[in-house]
């Protein structure tokens, strides 16, 4: 065996002289939440509307604009208070849902709610029951 002659360098990254900033890790949850508050909602419910009876004489059209706020209103509670008095975060939904009869052509028209939706928080955790997840 022959001894090495030649001498390693070391590079220790142990002490950088610039610290790197942290990639925001849960922007992604943000986002899709937000995609699906936004789009994915009103989209589901042009997929199932109209529903219409076997003879195709009555039919329900079901409408949901989440910019509107009459639709998708504030939560009723804050975190805090949510988390304070064993509640969950969220806020209700409601849908404009509009009964067609074909053959009388009488329309009724409702607002209808249809639950009350949890809602993530600006830390992208929801609040079940007053315990953060």
């Amino acid at each position: 065996m022959s001894a090495r002659s030649a001498i390693r360098d070391r590079y220790s990254f142990g002490n950088l002289d610039e610290v790197l900033d942290l990639p925001d890790l849960i922007a992604i949850q943000r986002e899709s939440f937000k995609w699906f508050t936004y789009q994915g909602l009103a989209g589901a419910f042009r997929d199932i509307s109209p529903i219409r009876d076997f003879t195709e004489t009555l039919s329900l059209e079901l409408e949901f604009d989440p910019n509107d706020e009459d639709l998708r209103p504030p939560p009723k509670f804050t975190v805090e208070e949510c988390k304070e008095k064993d509640m969950t975060f969220s806020a209700p939904i409601f849908v404009r849902a509009r009964f067609i009869n074909q053959n009388t052509g009488e329309i009724k028209e409702q607002t209808v709610f249809m639950g009350d939706f949890p809602m993530m928080t600006e830390k992208g955790t929801f609040i079940i029951n007053g315990t953060e997840r």
